[in-house]
Formats: structure tokens, sequence, C-alpha cells
């Protein structure tokens, strides 16, 4: 992580447009090449952000994921701005649409995005990749057709598949989200599960896995 002068970032951040912000100040910021600022707060003094940063985590995390051949945003550069107390993450996004987007419109979604969807949800478990922050709007349709993850700061790795108490956490916190869960659940939630079932590490009854998260 490189250390960054405040007028050296007001330089990198000319012409951007705040893509999301809180009372806290700017957090996500859109440079006008098309390339992205994320900026991470440090929310108490003593904390393990200090010793492993978030922006330096997504990086290791764009990394982890790229070993495992999963579509991700890339990395430019990380910064640390002392005068703002922010750490920064420089990076290109991963072309597409989120899947959130693609299931709003007034065409329903094909059946076989859900089944795509699903499949890819599978692999990501079978390759030890927890991303707690799993849901429909950090999920990205390249235009190759492929699905891939954005926003990981949030994400761990492991060298083995993850246990079945992993698994359904990340269905948990997919489900919260009504727009997400209306489309998962569709016809009970079988489709999805049925297929995740067929892929997955570990061996589920894709009927009973429905019921117990519905």
């Amino acid at each position: 992580m490189q250390r960054l002068d405040y007028a050296d970032y007001q330089v990198l951040r000319q012409g951007a447009r705040v893509i999301e912000a809180d009372g806290h100040g700017e957090k996500v910021l859109l440079l006008p090449d098309g390339n992205f600022l994320k900026l991470f707060r440090r929310k108490r003094v003593i904390t393990s952000a200090a010793l492993f940063p978030y922006a330096q985590r997504f990086a290791s995390n764009t990394e982890a994921l790229r070993k495992r051949d999963i579509p991700c945003p890339r990395i430019l550069a990380t910064y640390r701005v002392a005068e703002i107390e922010r750490d920064v993450v420089h990076y290109a996004p991963l072309p597409g649409d989120t899947l959130r987007q693609l299931i709003t419109g007034a065409e329903p979604p094909p059946r076989a995005l859900l089944t795509q969807f699903a499949t890819f949800v599978a692999g990501l478990h079978e390759r030890g990749v927890y991303f707690r922050s799993l849901h429909l709007g950090n999920v990205v349709m390249t235009p190759e057709g492929e699905l891939g993850l954005i926003d990981i700061a949030d994400l761990r790795t492991y060298p083995w598949a993850l246990r079945k108490s992993l698994c359904l956490r990340n269905f948990q916190h997919m489900l919260r989200y009504e727009q997400d869960r209306d489309w998962l659940m569709q016809d009970g939630g079988l489709p999805f599960f049925q297929a995740y079932a067929t892929h997955a590490p570990q061996r589920w009854d894709s009927g009973q896995l429905a019921e117990r998260l519905s």
C-alpha cells in the first residue's frame, strides 16, 4: 500500500462523480476514465483494519479470486491518505450488469439464469470462497456470459470446500433481500436448490434445503 499525499489524492480524484457516500464522507468515486476509487474509513483506533486495511483486503481478495478463475475487478493501486484517514483502492471495474439489474425488467429473467447462478454459487463453495456479502447486487454477468464478483472486501477464502454451516449462512444472507429472495425462492426454491445440489461440494437434499431456508 502506497502513501498518497492529500494534494496528489485531489489530483487523482479530479472530475470524479460520487457514487456512494454517508455521513462520514465519500465512499465510492467514479473517475472520468471509467475506473473507481473506493474509500475505507477506520472506525476504531484499535482494529484489525489497522493491521490489514480493507483496501488491502480488497486487493488480496481479487488475487485469490483470479487464482480460482473467478472474474472480479482489476486492482490498479492501493493507497493510504493519512490527511483524511482513509485507505483507498483504485481499480478497474468488472464490466457487465449485476444480476439484480438483470432480474429487474419488464420481461421475466430466463430460468437458465437462475440455474447458472446456482451453479456459480456451488462453484464458489467448492473453491473455498465464503463471501458474506453475496447477493444479487454483488454478482455481475460479464459480456462473455460469465458470472463474477464485485465489492469483495468482505470475503474469505479457504484451501478446502466450505463446510455446510458456512454454505447455509451464505444462503441466509442472500435471502435477507426481498427482491433477491422472491427470485431465488420461486417455485418454493426447488429449481435453485436442485441446481445448486447438483454441483455442490457437499451432499444436499435440495428439497430439505429449500424447506429449511423458506
